[in-house]
């Protein structure tokens, strides 16, 4: 059991790890614009290449919403009571103890552990987060509403085409499909880089309070999870899957 959950972990902690250690020698690594190439590119690039190959139909992509909807629900309302009784203001802390990172964490977890499958469901999933996260998410942070905007982000066209790819069982021709394919490979491997790097440069303030709310994100996530599953019987990598992308920390900026 041990081996089989380091033969999932090693291959992360890798490529965090080869970031972290470039970051920590000084070596130029521009953040920004490899975030913005992964969220623009490769991210939309693996939703419709996975997507668009995987065995999911309409059915399973509404009880993926609808289980999602419902641990979202969950571990809103159980952060909002927490945010609430410690006094820290709710517009700040919301989106973090609700949003996991589902990307550059929760998508090579899910793949390692299920393979092309889990990564299938796990994209899924991210996708639901992302629109989410780009909506709501922002509107709570800012304070300023829904903005129509929000509609031209790159990892939201994906999810609409990959959608209708779906729906309608469209397959992209040979040359595009392996075109695509091959920009979206860029996204774990860059996401987990990435996110070492900014490990490097992450500085430590108020690590006690930081703790508590790191550790309720997870235990919010997990418990959310666990219940929903519990209650609609999801068994198999379905399972496995909204446990582990439910028990993601928050992203990093």
């Amino acid at each position: 059991m041990l081996m089989k959950i380091w033969a999932v972990m090693a291959p992360v902690l890798a490529c965090a790890g080869v970031g972290y250690f470039w970051g920590r020698t000084g070596r130029p690594f521009d953040t920004r614009m490899v975030s913005a190439l992964v969220t623009s590119v490769a991210t939309p690039c693996l939703i419709v290449a996975t997507l668009g190959q995987s065995d999911l139909d309409l059915a399973a992509l509404a009880r993926i919403t609808g289980l999602f909807a419902a641990v979202m629900a969950l571990t809103g309302l159980g952060a909002w009571l927490l945010i609430r009784a410690s006094g820290r203001p709710v517009r700040v802390f919301l989106p973090a103890l609700t949003f996991p990172n589902t990307g550059n964490m929760g998508l090579p977890l899910c793949l390692l552990a299920f393979g092309e499958h889990g990564l299938a469901l796990a994209l899924a999933w991210m996708m639901l987060t992302s629109v989410i996260q780009f909506s709501l998410g922002l509107a709570v942070v800012s304070g300023e509403g829904l903005s129509w905007r929000l509609l031209r982000h790159p990892i939201l066209i994906s999810v609409v085409v990959a959608v209708v790819m779906v729906v309608f069982q469209i397959r992209l021709p040979a040359w595009l499909q392996n075109s695509v394919a091959l920009i979206g490979d860029l996204t774990i491997p860059m996401m987990l880089i990435t996110l070492g790097v900014s490990l490097s440069q992450l500085r430590v303030r108020d690590a006690g309070g930081g703790l508590v709310f790191a550790a309720a994100r997870l235990l919010l996530g997990f418990g959310a999870a666990w219940l929903v599953c519990e209650l609609a019987g999801v068994e198999g990598v379905l399972r496995g899957v909204i446990l582990i992308q439910s028990t993601m920390p928050v992203a990093l900026p």
